[in-house]
């Protein structure tokens, strides 16, 4: 089945479709010779037609609101979870894998929901209402052919984007290759399911209960957990449940995650998150759980720290560090955007809509800045994009700078490790000042004997990298140049005066 993907021609065609329109877009062209993008309303039509991996794919691209206008964006987030099921044959072939003798009762054939890489069936074990998440029918070797063609195509396009535009791009498809091979196996799904329950315990959030004995790659199966969707307006406000504290809740869960632990559900879209009539918070599908690397998660703290006190430098050094900003990029200019754009969303007097123009105005005039996307930031902006799209749902004019930066600041000395009270602190400091000292001197006398050693950051490594090969470049040309003058001599001595040309040719390209 893989090979019949990779030489399928409709499929080949539409791919090829679907990544010239996101390079169009990407470079803000309206065409690429004869080739024009795909309209909004056919780009989503095509990306849901290839399926699963460029569902997925299109959702990690959804979160980059400085590469896309805002028709498109709107397209690529009405993508949702109501796909098509599969077909009756297929489901009963799952199956027969997944259970060769059905151990449940009033096994429901309609799913309750129906995504990209699976469909969920409610059922019964005895007296115990379970669900039951059945992965798509060759669902894995469709992703591993789709992400052959991605790469293939990725490969073509790949000289026509920027340095930095470049390194995004391959940021998302190697982040989305292992992210998708991993959704596509239910066992992982149960073991992030687990491990998750387990770190969360006391969190105030509810989980599915999984039913490990009845789980494998096919299928998990879990307690069947009741509630109405977060997107919900009419029942919410029929329970009378007040959404600020429902809101408050999600973010502050979300802050535990990032900040606190690094360890997080990269997935709370409206189908994932439930409330019960008591208020209560269940979250949904583990196929998408992510660990922050220590260092990465330092500096989001630091960036929101900034952020929330208008710190504009702070907040362009926290980028750098995060990645999102690359290590020679103009702190000057950065920080004048960086103050337009919290102007921007701080403004109350703004609607949600007159600022999304004026952002996307801004964000326009940075095309030629050098921003990147590195794979830890990918779902770091997309759960961000998603808990504020959340919030507008209930709340107008909700946006992250006003609404969401005071619940993160009240849990930024906590993610610091500065919970205790003032007099515990001080003591702490007091204690490690005899270690302080013993660093400064060490250090001092390092520094007297010439053995200081500096270290790196990779962003520093990659900008030096780029910034020797740039300057080597024009050695390298010049230096091929007079070995091509050399070779023409000793092959035919005759031809002296094109082996002088190139001489000529390549001193000159040396020295200037």
């Amino acid at each position: 089945m893989i090979y019949w993907h990779l030489f399928n021609p409709k499929r080949v065609y539409d791919v090829f479709s679907f990544l010239l329109s996101v390079y169009l877009l990407l470079k803000k062209k309206e065409r690429l010779f004869f080739l024009k993008p795909l309209s909004p309303r056919a780009f989503n039509h095509t990306i849901v037609s290839l399926g699963a991996s460029f569902i997925k794919l299109a959702q990690v691209l959804a979160t980059r609101a400085d590469f896309f206008s805002a028709e498109y964006l709107d397209a690529l987030k009405s993508l949702h979870d109501q796909l098509p099921p599969m077909s009756a044959s297929e489901l009963k072939s799952v199956l027969s894998r997944a259970f060769p003798t059905m151990p449940f009762e009033d096994f429901t054939l309609e799913p309750i929901a129906s995504a990209s890489i699976g469909q969920v069936h409610e059922a019964r074990l005895g007296v115990q209402k379970i669900a039951i998440k059945l992965r798509r029918l060759d669902i894995e070797k469709q992703v591993r052919a789709d992400i052959v063609i991605i790469s293939f195509f990725n490969a073509l396009f790949r000289p026509l984007f920027s340095h930095y535009t470049k390194n995004s791009i391959e940021a998302v498809i190697v982040e989305f290759s292992k992210m998708i091979l991993q959704e596509v196996n239910m066992t992982t799904e149960l073991h992030n399911l687990q491990k998750f329950s387990s770190t969360y315990a006391r969190s105030g959030i509810r989980f599915p209960t999984p039913l490990e004995a009845y789980c494998s790659e096919d299928a998990l199966v879990m307690s069947f957990e009741e509630g109405f969707r977060f997107d919900d307006k009419e029942r919410l406000q029929k329970e009378k449940i007040d959404f600020r504290v429902i809101i408050g809740k999600l973010i502050s869960f979300y802050t535990e995650q990032m900040l606190l632990r690094g360890y997080f559900h990269a997935d709370p879209h409206p189908g994932n998150l439930l409330i019960t009539p008591k208020g209560e918070l269940i979250l949904l599908d583990f196929g998408m759980v992510k660990t922050i690397p220590n260092q990465t998660r330092i500096a989001i703290i630091e960036l929101l720290k900034a952020a929330n006190e208008k710190d504009y430098e702070l907040y362009i050094s926290a980028s750098k560090r995060l990645g999102t900003i690359a290590y020679e990029a103009p702190v000057g200019e950065l920080a004048l955007l960086s103050e337009r754009m919290f102007d921007i969303f701080g403004n109350e007097n703004l609607s949600s809509e007159n600022m999304q123009k004026l952002a996307f105005d801004v964000l326009n005039s940075t095309r030629d800045l050098p921003f990147k996307l590195p794979q830890e930031a990918i779902y770091i902006l997309r759960v961000s994009a998603i808990i504020e799209g959340l919030g507008t749902t209930y709340i107008e004019n909700f946006n992250g700078i006003k609404d969401i930066l005071p619940i993160l600041q009240e849990n930024i000395p906590k993610a610091l490790g500065a919970d205790e009270g003032i007099l515990e602190s001080l003591i702490k400091e007091f204690k490690s000042l005899p270690l302080t000292i013993h660093h400064v001197k060490s250090s001092l006398q390092q520094i007297s004997d010439g053995e200081l050693k500096v270290e790196l950051s990779l962003s520093q490594l990659e900008w030096l990298k780029k910034e020797l090969k740039s300057y080597l470049k024009p050695f390298m040309f010049g230096i091929v140049l007079l070995l091509s003058a050399l070779f023409t001599l000793m092959y035919d001595p005759s031809q002296k005066e094109v082996a002088l040309v190139l001489f000529t040719l390549g001193l000159a390209r040396i020295i200037f």
